[in-house]
């Protein structure tokens, strides 16, 4: 995951601060130049870190701060706030065009940034916000690039508009709003193509169009596991055609993060969504002051109660049901598979503990912890058994182990000691009522939309 790294290296930097009663000009600066040297090992821009550094330094080393009742804290309060102006202190949305006309959007990126997979990405997020998009298959040179938008509007249920590879991408475009006008599509997205590297011919075609069509928005879309080579890719394309706005692919991706806190220092362009995996619905909308919170460990609960809220798919009566039965310990294997997939939607056990407060120091060992080739034997467990099975447990005999063991492909051992497991997870759900919603409420589960973690 993105930050990984630059979080635990923070982590003890903060650690060391808050564990001093008072704290010196001297100390500030020591911590400060652990955290330039993190942050530089992020990959993050050089003049960046340095202007970085200068800023909360100044404000770190007064009287206020180093003479008041919690230096450490203080200090971290100052670097959160840095970091979230560094990162444009305002979330940024796709500016629309207002009433019924038709807005134009122009993507744009390298080859290999996840283009074509963002722009569908983007129109599904219109999507649900009540637009009709338009996707249009502009990249006439990869091999399955029209096919590919074609298969993912699919997905997202939004039409594509494509005249071939035998057409030039400007009149692609100029037909494909003729076509929008006429049937009522609110949004045109033009999915162009993309090099191996910055040249004249692709800076050429793009310039075609936005002369040739009146294109409202252009975002680019950069790969975050590039690190400063996105963020001068950022700049470029900025300088030759113009940009109104960045997307970062790969977020999920062991990159080290650092072109999110230098795109919008040195381009001067706001990040407005991080790619956050290969599903079609792993956009996440870019909020400067919850990344920094992520980045300095601090969790992302906002963002993790709307994630859960996105991918609840399970109606009221459902709801009720689950949450009854974990407040009564009879939380059944139908049930486990459920949180299971709620779990998958949510980008994993991972993501969902990333974005949890105070979790970041711990993260290492709790991944280290996890199995993820366990977890997918406890589902083939699972899904071995019956629906009789799942729901009532106590049916299963040893006869019926052997069987879903052999089903399942793992020992019988490994059954029994699942079961076990699973037994004691119900003795310890009767423990905690009060998680589930006590007497006026429905409690954390009930606010995070019913979402259920199967430990």
């Amino acid at each position: 995951m993105a930050f990984e790294s630059l979080t635990d290296k923070l982590q003890n930097v903060f650690k060391n601060l808050r564990s001093k009663g008072r704290l010196t000009e001297e100390d500030v600066k020591v911590a400060l130049k652990e955290v330039k040297m993190a942050l530089l090992e992020a990959d993050v821009n050089f003049k960046v870190v340095k202007q970085f550094i200068k800023s909360v330094e100044e404000r770190a080393i007064g009287a206020d701060v180093l003479n008041g009742l919690n230096p450490g804290q203080m200090v971290i309060k100052i670097v959160n706030e840095e970091m979230v102006s560094l990162m444009g202190s305002d979330t940024t949305e796709i500016t629309l065009q207002p009433g019924k006309a038709v807005t134009v959007i122009m993507m744009c990126g390298l080859q290999g940034a996840g283009k074509t997979t963002t722009t569908a990405k983007i129109a599904g997020k219109l999507k649900l916000k009540g637009k009709k998009p338009l996707l249009v298959a502009c990249d006439v040179y990869r091999p399955a690039a029209i096919k590919q938008l074609q298969i993912n509007g699919e997905k997202q249920q939004v039409e594509v508009f494509s005249m071939g590879e035998n057409h030039k991408p400007v009149n692609i475009a100029k037909a494909a709003i003729e076509h929008a006008g006429r049937n009522g599509h609110n949004v045109v997205i033009l999915d162009t193509a993309g090099r191996l590297h910055i040249d004249e011919e692709m800076m050429a075609e793009l310039q075609e169009i936005k002369a040739n069509v009146e294109v409202h928005q252009t975002l680019l879309v950069v790969d975050a596991m590039t690190g400063q080579d996105a963020v001068n890719v950022a700049k470029e394309f900025d300088e030759k055609i113009g940009v109104d706005g960045v997307i970062l692919s790969k977020m999920d991706g062991d990159s080290r993060g650092g072109a999110a806190l230098s795109i919008k220092a040195v381009t001067g362009k706001p990040i407005l969504y991080i790619g956050m995996g290969e599903k079609l619905s792993d956009l996440e909308q870019f909020y400067p002051d919850r990344m920094a919170n992520r980045i300095l460990g601090m969790g992302d609960v906002l963002t993790l109660i709307e994630k859960a809220q996105q991918n609840m798919d399970i109606d009221a009566d459902k709801e009720k049901q689950m949450a009854e039965h974990m407040k009564k310990g009879k939380f059944d294997f139908e049930d486990y598979l459920e949180s299971m997939r709620q779990m998958r939607n949510m980008g994993g056990i991972s993501s969902i503990l990333s974005m949890i407060p105070g979790m970041g120091s711990q993260m290492g060992d709790i991944e280290a912890a996890i199995d993820e080739k366990q977890l997918a034997r406890m589902e083939a467990i699972v899904l071995s058994m019956t629906p009789a099975e799942r729901r009532n447990p106590k049916l299963l005999n040893p006869s019926r182990k052997h069987r879903i063991a052999k089903g399942a492909g793992v020992d019988i051992s490994v059954v029994n000691r699942f079961i076990k497991q699973f037994e004691q997870s119900q003795k310890m759900m009767k423990q905690i009522p009060g998680m589930m919603g006590g007497r006026k409420g429905r409690g954390m589960f009930g606010k995070m939309g019913g979402m259920k973690f199967p430990f």
